[in-house]
Formats: C-alpha cells, structure tokens, sequence
C-alpha cells in the first residue's frame, strides 16, 4: 500500500520496500532532468528534513529523491523494531531503484553517497552496476580506521599549535584512539562521540548545536518523531556498525569500476575530484 502527500514543491510516500513501508521524498518533479538518489549518512542520520535547503541549486540540474533508509528517519519511526543488516540494505536500495526507474520511466538512475551513504554506494555500485547512470562520493569514506586516524592527529595538531589544554588534557583521558583494530561497538563509540565534540570545536566535524535542530524544525516536512529518530540512531543500525562498518576499506579493493565513478571531497585549497572510469 503507497500513501502520497504534497507539501510545497515536494512529494512524500511510503512505498512498500523489502516488506516494510519505506519514506521517500521527491524534490520539484521536472521531466527533462535526469534522476539523482541521495544516500544519507549515519547510518541513522536521515537528511530529508534538510533537503529544502540543496533544492533550490540541486533542483536545476537533477530531479532529486530522498530517501530515509531502514533504521533511519520516517522509515524508523513507520517500522520501529525492524532493523537493517548491510545485505537488507542493499536489497532495500535495489528495490527503491527500480521504484525509481519506473516512477520517473528512467532506464539509469544517478547514485549519490554522503559519508555512511558512501560505503551504501560504492558496495551497491559493484554489485547492481547496470541500473547506475553513474555514481558520485561526496565525503567519501575509503578506510574507517584510517579516517579516525587521520581526524584525531589533525584535532592533536591543532590543539598543540592553539596550545589548547584543555583539549590536550581531554585527549589523554580518552586515551588510545581509534585502536589497532576498530570495532564500533558501545565504547568506541562513547570515545568517538566525544572526539567528535571537541573536533567541532575546531570545524573539523558538524557542530551538532541548537541551530542545527532549527533546521531541520523548519523544514516543511519535519516532525517532531523525526528528532526523536536520530536518538534511536545507533541502536537500530547496531548491526551494520560493530559488523560491516569497521572492517570497510575501498584500500583492499581494485579502483577499477563498470561505471563512471566521481569522489568529491573538501579540502583547505579548494574542491578535489577524483574520477574512476574502467
């Protein structure tokens, strides 16, 4: 069964994905635009309720879908108890794919990842390759481990050069961070948050703060259960983080793709994009 509502220039649904009611949201349909799917990040952090602030750019040249998946979001709040494995994921995204392809008479779709949303794409792309117009990384996530890594000696660095003890003294107390190997279980992620906060300090991660949430409240979908869903993030995606997440390296696998493949990310000279193509 698929309810549909407007609000605005957008659509929402549920569509009925892999046995349970999944939310996606349509950004200004435009039937000369091709198709782009956003993979959120988290996993568990649905970006919906932010998709009214990319519309008004990323609506000029794509017809943009959102959609929240399992364990994250509308799709949480509508299945409470039905949790994601990464091989549930994978199915959930193949079948909103093809949803997609028939919704907007597409033949390809585009395939979008942010962070989490990077490893949903670059693992769907090698296996469902034919149903992708091409696939961009943005944040793309290449090793967790090293991630981590990096983005702790970068906090150390600055904190030294600000001559910041506070933080220094915080980094002591956390203690060996992220360890040889990175299991993202209960306590990783204790120190994970908590290097998180003080990295935002430095604008080296999202500052989850008060404007943050007025974002997302301002959205002409949001609900208050959409909040709510973010709290409930890690443990309805426990299985994908302690099983599949921490083990991820793109280092371990050949670059060599059977579609166009552009990573896109930041840095302090500028944008760098990398393209792959077989």
């Amino acid at each position: 069964m698929k309810k549909t509502a407007k609000r605005k220039n957008y659509k929402e649904e549920y569509v009925r994905i892999n046995g349970i009611e999944q939310y996606i949201l349509h950004g200004e349909e435009k039937n000369d635009l091709p198709v782009l799917l956003f993979l959120h990040g988290g996993p568990g952090s649905a970006q919906s309720p932010l998709a009214y602030l990319l519309e008004e750019t990323w609506g000029k040249i794509f017809s943009v879908v959102h959609w929240d998946q399992r364990g994250a979001g509308k799709t949480l709040t509508r299945n409470p108890d039905n949790y994601p494995t990464i091989d549930s994921m994978l199915d959930d995204l193949y079948q909103v794919i093809q949803y997609l392809k028939k919704y907007y008479n597409q033949e390809k779709i585009i395939l979008l990842g942010h962070s989490w949303g990077s490893v949903l794409g670059t693992t769907f792309i090698r296996k469902y390759p034919d149903d992708i117009a091409y696939y961009i990384g943005v944040g793309q996530v290449i090793s967790m481990r090293e991630n981590e890594q990096v983005g702790y000696e970068k906090l150390r660095e600055l904190a030294a050069k600000a001559q910041d003890k506070s933080t220094l003294k915080k980094l002591e107390r956390i203690g060996q961070y992220p360890g040889e190997k990175l299991a993202m279980d209960p306590i990783f992620m204790k120190k994970c948050s908590k290097i998180r906060k003080l990295q935002g300090k430095y604008n080296l991660a999202l500052k989850i703060n008060l404007s943050f949430f007025i974002m997302i409240l301002r959205s002409p979908i949001a609900r208050f259960s959409d909040l709510k869903s973010y709290k409930h993030a890690f443990k309805a995606n426990k299985n994908i983080l302690e099983n599949f997440l921490g083990g991820f390296d793109l280092n371990q696998e050949a670059a060599n793709y059977k579609i166009p493949v552009y990573f896109i990310q930041g840095g302090t000279h500028g944008l760098h994009l990398r393209f792959f193509l077989n």
